[in-house]
Parts: C-alpha cells; sequence; structure tokens
C-alpha cells in the first residue's frame, strides 16, 4: 500500500465481491451507491478511496457492509486506486465501478455466472443512462482510423448490436467492471503508467492476449447517471490524448 494512503478500518470479514468506487469529491453520489448496493447487494465489501480531501455525508459503517476508507493525501489516477484497493480487498471477485453508477437491481448474480466460465476474463453489464438509452460501453478495440472515422461521423452508433443474449465486445468501460480475483491478479491489474483513460482498454487487451475473453451479459443491468467532470478542465484533455497516444504505441509491440 502506498505509503501516503491512510486506511480507516471497518469490520471486514471474508466477502464474496470486493466493489472498489474512487471518490474524487463525489461524496454524495458514492452515499447514492452505498444505499443502492445496501438495498439490492448481498455478500459485499466496499473500497472507497477518497482520492482528495473531503467530508464525507456518510458513516462508513452505515450500510451492513464493511466499508473500507483509503483516504489518500495526494490523488492518484484511475489504475492506481483501484489497484490499491485490489491489494485489500478480500472477495473472490473483484469489481471496478464508478460513483455515478446506480443500482435498481442486484447486477452481480448474472455477471457472477458468466464469470464461472474459465475463459472469461471481465463481466459488465448493460449500461443505461438515466432515461433508459443503452450508453456505448462496449466497443471494439481503437485503432487510429477508427478514431478518426468515428470523429468524423455526423451520428454516433454503437459498435456492437445489444440484444438478449450475452456477447464478447473487444472491451467494456471502466465504470463497471467484474473480474475474478485470479485473472485480475494474473493480469497484474490496471497498468498505472495511464493516469486516466485507455486503462480499461488496455486491461481487456492484454487479457485477450492471456486468452480471456470480456463478456456482456444484458440480464445484467445497471443505470450510469454520466457526470462529464472531464469537461471542466484541459488537464482532462490532456491526459486523455497522452493516454491515447500510449495505447496506440502499446498495440505497435
Amino acid at each position: 500500500m502506498p505509503a501516503d494512503a491512510q486506511v480507516r478500518p471497518s469490520a471486514s470479514p471474508e466477502r464474496l465481491l470486493s466493489l472498489s468506487i474512487v471518490s474524487h469529491q463525489h461524496g454524495a453520489l458514492v452515499h447514492e451507491l452505498l444505499r443502492d448496493i445496501a438495498r439490492s447487494c448481498q455478500g459485499v465489501e466496499v473500497l472507497l478511496t477518497v482520492n482528495v480531501p473531503e467530508p464525507l455525508p456518510f458513516e462508513p459503517d452505515a450500510f451492513g457492509f464493511p466499508v473500507k476508507v483509503i483516504a489518500n493525501q495526494t490523488p492518484k489516477g484511475f489504475g492506481a486506486n483501484h489497484n490499491t484497493a485490489f491489494q485489500l480487498s478480500k472477495g473472490r471477485y473483484f469489481c471496478v465501478l464508478n460513483p455515478d453508477v446506480r443500482l435498481d437491481s442486484d447486477p452481480f448474480p448474472a455477471l457472477c455466472r458468466a464469470l464461472d466460465s474459465e475463459n472469461i476474463g471481465v463481466a459488465a453489464p448493460v449500461v443505461l443512462s438515466p432515461v433508459g438509452a443503452i450508453e456505448d460501453s462496449a466497443r471494439k478495440f481503437p485503432t487510429l482510423p477508427s478514431l478518426v472515422r468515428k470523429a468524423l461521423a455526423r451520428r454516433q452508433t454503437l459498435d456492437y448490436a445489444f440484444g438478449n443474449e450475452p456477447f464478447s465486445p473487444d472491451w467494456v468501460g471502466g465504470m463497471f467492471m467484474l473480474f475474478r480475483r485470479e485473472v485480475f491478479e494474473r493480469a497484474g491489474g490496471f497498468d498505472e503508467r495511464y493516469f486516466l483513460y485507455y486503462e480499461d482498454v488496455d486491461l481487456c487487451r492484454r487479457l485477450a492476449r492471456l486468452g480471456y475473453r470480456v463478456q456482456l451479459v444484458p440480464a445484467a443491468r445497471v443505470v450510469h447517471n454520466a457526470r462529464r467532470w472531464s469537461h471542466a478542465s484541459i488537464r482532462y484533455l490532456l491526459w486523455h490524448i497522452a493516454s491515447l497516444l500510449r495505447y496506440l504505441a502499446s498495440t505497435r509491440r
């Protein structure tokens, strides 16, 4: 664990599911998500990383399941935060999810069943917008030509047709990814050289190289109340460009 991360422990017996959430002054959203988890899910522990100092609008022991709070003294990147949470987790399954995800029902039974197949490395639900539209959370691996075509397209389209049956996209978005513990460990977790963006693409690509597939499970659905914090700062654009260039360079090796 990094020297500047402080953990405020709560009771945490062995759990089936470890859920990793990172808050960057998103305490109110985290509170909503924790209440959803308490209503909908069983057998979980939550590892909540407070990436920048903020007062939490809730008590970590108020939800009926363990909530470990990791308080960073300096901000970490997406992958570094989730990797640290993984090292502190105990569950057989490890889930990465954003604080702006909402759960109307328990998505984990269907996702865990998908991971019972040895060649499935990561499972993900269908991600819906607050008005019920399917979000573009399952995509093909990006290439420079495909990125140019998408940028020039008059209308954005989904890379895959969503139906009622599970299918295997190239990668799924980091707002919700569920792994078997041993698979995440074998892959080495997220590449921490990606501070933000493309770490989910990179990990799915490395899993594919290890012989694992991604599974999108339509029986599991979550709502993504997307908050576009990244539109507020030029820093996020620069991180996006840097991560894209790193990813494209990695595909040439």
